[in-house]
């Protein structure tokens, strides 16, 4: 966008908060009345991108960052220093609250962000991989260095989430993605000391500016492992995957969390009975009357009939 004029550069980014707006409120206003929430379009990888690194779209693929960082000394060369959340991602917090705006209270507005594991996988790999060898490389050969990555991106990460809860997010997630591709043992060193620091410093923050915190999620997938350690590290919400038994996640979280999830995405491709028979199941195992929000256990597959999801 910097090549464009400034006149022409505001129109750009006026269309594309415009846009984001529309997208965020197109699931709201097909469903009404049947979704109690609508959640920002926006991308993970706007982190990366905010910290200097290329993100682009690659049509058919999907997005790519064409420069990874290779080996630590990468940090310094091509990451910057510090951001200034306000300039790189305002326009994130400019979208937020348009879309609040729009919304006029009909239901809350979640934010989001992706964890610094799995942001740090992006920024390392190059974009999505099957098997993380280059970053799982680093957290073995440089744990220092990868500590320093996941610091840089948690430091962003809580800055971030705190101009969108200012900017009118109601809610906030964090998604971990890729939490279930480390180990137990490495998950303890490399995610989860990062997720605790986001849930305590960003209500901390919240609290020094006079500003009431919000219910904070975590989601991350194929962490079954970690539930319990998930569940006392300050977040109000653990989203589960579709491989957790609902049980087992209410008998190691004891009730200190809400839970959410967990359906796997795949049964919308069945017959509406059997979408309804395994509704039923889940809001049976959870409980109706506990803390639960139903919810799928990933993101919607983009080639589901929404009358399915309906």
């Amino acid at each position: 966008m910097t090549d464009f004029p400034p006149l022409k550069n505001d129109l750009i980014i006026r269309a594309a908060l415009e846009l984001a707006t529309l997208v965020t409120l197109q699931p709201i206003d097909r469903y009404d009345g049947l979704l109690d929430a609508a959640i920002i379009f926006s991308d993970i990888l706007v982190i990366p991108q905010a910290l200097g690194l290329v993100v682009e779209w690659i049509p058919g693929k999907g997005m790519e960052l064409p420069d990874p960082l290779v080996v630590p000394e990468d940090i310094d060369l091509k990451l910057r220093e510090s951001i200034d959340v306000n300039q790189e991602l305002g326009y994130v917090f400019e979208a937020i609250t348009m879309t609040r705006k729009a919304l006029n209270g009909r239901v809350p507005l979640l934010g989001f962000v992706g964890g610094p594991w799995t942001l740090m996988s992006y920024m390392v790999e190059g974009g999505g991989s099957k098997t993380f060898s280059k970053a799982k490389t680093w957290l073995y050969k440089h744990p220092e260095g990868s500590k320093r990555l996941l610091q840089k991106i948690t430091d962003a990460a809580v800055d971030f989430l705190v101009g969108q809860i200012k900017a009118g997010a109601q809610m906030v997630q964090v998604f971990e993605s890729w939490g279930g591709e480390l180990s137990p043992h490495d998950f303890e060193i490399f995610s989860l000391p990062y997720l605790s620091q986001i849930a305590k410093r960003v209500k901390t923050q919240l609290q020094l500016d006079g500003i009431a915190p919000v219910p904070m999620t975590i989601f991350s997938k194929g962490s079954w492992y970690a539930l319990e350690s998930l569940s006392k590290i300050g977040y109000d919400t653990v989203s589960l995957d579709w491989t957790v038994d609902p049980v087992y996640a209410k008998t190691v979280t004891k009730g200190r969390v809400t839970l959410q999830g967990n359906m796997d995405p795949n049964v919308l491709y069945a017959d509406h009975d059997t979408i309804r028979a395994t509704v039923r199941r889940m809001l049976e195992a959870f409980g109706t009357n506990e803390r639960y929000i139903v919810n799928l256990g990933h993101g919607i597959l983009p080639t589901v009939d929404p009358e399915n999801m309906k």
